[in-house]
């Protein structure tokens, strides 16, 4: 049975996206492939991104690999990050994490391929095949991987994102006035509330209710923080 793991508590929206993970699950049956797992990553909080993760992988494994913050180091996520090409599971990936390879097989994933995919706000989706046998896949079946897991990987992302991020980052909803936004594009190029007051001809008090708003809307306790999740979620390019 797959498994799923995304904070707060049970809801129709989380049925859903379980059933949906354990048809993407099927199809990676139909592949050739013994497991599969999706990964969605949010980019917030900036320190530790909440992370949201279903799978059908060996007993076991998966808390194993948390346990052991694999997530932090594995190569496949760092890879999948940076490219849209489809990711092989090879000695040579795992060259500077060996150990992370080596606890995988043990646990009876030997091989596997992934495929990363991106959403609005900067929604990091990876899905993974995987095999217990340790046979390298061929050319030929990697190339008519591509278009199936590229196609999947997107249409699986684009769901569950409208399934779990609500749930999972209720501020992806948030909205700020034009003048929120403006005060805070200043925060973030350093100038203080008296700065802004004179760039946009109201006064320090104005300017310090702005700040205050948006604080309370983005649930941030300081400009700093505010004007990064502002960043994160797209909301200084709004209007």
């Amino acid at each position: 049975m797959a498994r799923g793991e995304a904070s707060g508590p049970p809801s129709r929206r989380a049925d859903e996206a379980q059933a949906l993970f354990e048809r993407v699950d099927a199809l990676a049956r139909t592949l050739g492939f013994d497991f599969c797992g999706y990964l969605l990553r949010m980019p917030w909080p900036v320190s530790h991104p909440t992370v949201a993760t279903f799978d059908s992988y060996p007993p076991g494994w998966m808390a194993h690999y948390r346990e052991h913050d694999y997530l932090r180091i594995d190569p496949v996520v760092r890879l999948g990050a940076s490219s849209t090409e489809l990711v092989v599971w090879s000695d040579a990936l795992f060259a500077q994490t060996p150990k992370l390879l080596e606890d995988a097989r043990a646990f009876g994933l030997a091989s596997a391929v992934a495929q990363s995919c991106w959403a609005a706000h900067g929604v990091f989706g990876l899905l993974t095949f995987a095999r217990a046998s340790p046979e390298p896949l061929s050319d030929a079946a990697l190339e008519a991987l591509r278009q199936p897991m590229l196609v999947t990987a997107h249409q699986l992302h684009a769901r569950m994102m409208g399934l779990l991020v609500p749930r999972l980052a209720p501020d992806v909803d948030t909205a700020l006035t034009p003048r929120e936004r403006e005060v805070l594009l200043w925060t973030g190029e350093g100038k203080t509330s008296a700065d802004i007051s004179t760039i946009l001809d109201i006064s320090e008090r104005t300017v310090n209710f702005h700040i205050g708003n948006a604080l309370l809307k983005l649930n941030a306790t300081n400009k700093v923080q505010a004007v990064v999740k502002a960043l994160t979620l797209g909301l200084m390019d709004a209007g």
